[in-house]
């Protein structure tokens, strides 16, 4: 009986070892979707603001260390939908539609066969002096690794605009901000917008609610930790990257956890039926 229990007990330790050895899944885990904005060939004078040495050396330490850089909607759709995720998966995106993610950003991505989501905020767009310009989003698309989604029409403030507008007033507000952007986009560019990043974070279910009604699939804040299986699809983490995230401190932003929310909207029927469930 003895000799059992023994046999018993080294099995279950050989396999409480071999359960520790085995890398978790990415969606169990999570999946660092990481957050640029501009970008400088030589000096990061401000906070939101990476150099390109810094970028290409972040990119080649993903690449050195196993990482797979995946497509934004392939990641979301596999967490939304419980799917398989491979082991160090990572998303990359880059908000505001500066002009600095064609000028500096776009040929690394291009050396690299990297695939980006550039979330843009379309009032801007061909219109302000730091801004892409149409034709240069039009490159950058058909090149068939930069995806193009919302950042809203005019980057607003949404708990400002909020607290001075009346109610109606801001109801139609936020539509006009969610749709026109979305339209504008799919109107340039002839292809489905599904995501929207948050200028300034979202602040209340109300406006998740209305990015459903408009038609988005998901969107996304900043929280400072991975996106994981059930978190709120309209509050979707997302990790800032800066200049001084190399090295050590780079591989322990892509390991940032934090509370998980419970949804407050349910995406569209329609996006749930298309979905793709596979992070390739």
């Amino acid at each position: 009986m003895r000799v059992g229990q023994a046999a018993i007990a080294l099995l279950a330790a050989a396999a409480i070892a071999w359960s520790a050895a085995k890398p978790a899944a990415a969606g169990d885990s999570g999946v660092p979707i990481l957050l640029y904005h501009r970008f400088n060939p030589s000096r990061a004078a401000a906070p939101t603001v990476v150099t390109t040495p810094v970028f290409e050396r972040q990119l080649n330490w993903l690449a050195d260390h196993g990482y797979k850089v995946a497509r934004l909607g392939a990641v979301v759709e596999a967490l939304r939908d419980g799917a398989p995720i491979e082991p160090r998966t990572v998303v990359i995106t880059a908000d505001d539609g500066r002009r600095s993610q064609y000028t500096d950003m776009y040929p690394i991505i291009l050396r690299h066969g990297t695939p980006v989501t550039l979330f843009v905020y379309t009032h801007a767009i061909s219109a302000e002096p730091e801004a892409l310009t149409w034709e240069q989003i039009n490159e950058m698309a058909k090149s068939g690794l930069i995806d193009v989604q919302s950042h809203t029409y005019t980057h607003p403030h949404f708990a400002r605009e909020r607290a001075r507008r009346r109610p109606a007033d801001f109801a139609a507000f936020v539509v006009t901000e969610l749709q026109g952007s979305k339209a504008t986009i799919e109107e340039r560019l002839k292809r489905p917008v599904k995501y929207l990043a948050w200028p300034y974070g979202s602040d209340a279910a109300d406006l998740e609610r209305a990015a459903s009604a408009a038609g988005y699939c998901a969107a996304f804040v900043v929280a400072g930790r991975r996106a994981r299986a059930g978190d709120d699809p309209f509050a979707m983490p997302r990790i800032v990257v800066r200049n001084a995230d190399v090295g050590e401190r780079f591989d322990r932003l892509l390991n940032l956890g934090g509370p998980q929310l419970a949804a407050a909207a349910e995406p569209p029927a329609a996006c749930v039926a298309t979905s793709e469930t596979s992070s390739r």
